[in-house]
């Protein structure tokens, strides 16, 4: 399966575009191993909850996808973002990100998740190892929503600014 930064290789808009993704999750990706490393139960999945929660909007707002920007865009290209997200499945695409929908995708990685919650409870290396299940989950997350975003973008023949879309 290639990587977003291989699906985006030919277009040099969608490659800035996940760079500059990439460079969000990773921050945000770091903050929740270093939660997942805390052994509070729960803690860490609140920390993932509002990593997600402010990560998915970001990586749309790179690729233009939030649902202000998709509000701007004439409605024949609207209307073709719409059949492109429908025909890849995402439930993160051009939508509001809600706690439904942050479930829903954790929920794809849930039993990561759950032996990031066992994990924990072992002295030190347990510590360690739910911080790095933490890290890879929210990466592996952030890495499909990317691939949802370039297939998208493609599928609708939508223009990515190389510099970003203003925050």
């Amino acid at each position: 399966m290639p990587t977003a930064m291989q699906m985006a290789a030919e277009d040099a808009a969608l490659a800035a575009a996940v760079k500059r993704s990439r460079k969000l999750l990773n921050k945000r990706a770091l903050v929740a191993a270093a939660a997942s490393a805390v052994p509070v139960p729960g803690l860490d999945w609140a920390v993932d909850a509002a990593m997600l929660s402010k990560l998915i909007p970001e990586i749309n707002r790179e690729f233009g996808l939030t649902p202000e920007q998709l509000d701007q865009l004439d409605p024949k290209k609207r209307e073709q973002v719409q059949k492109a997200v429908a025909l890849v499945g995402s439930v993160l695409v051009g939508k509001l990100i809600s706690r439904d929908l942050v479930i829903k995708a954790a929920s794809k990685i849930g039993m990561r998740l759950t032996t990031k919650q066992l994990a924990k409870y072992v002295p030190f290396a347990g510590q360690m190892v739910s911080a790095a299940v933490g890290y890879a989950a929210l990466r592996y997350l952030g890495e499909q929503h990317m691939k949802d975003c370039i297939q998208v973008a493609t599928k609708a023949r939508l223009r990515i600014p190389l510099q970003g879309y203003p925050a």
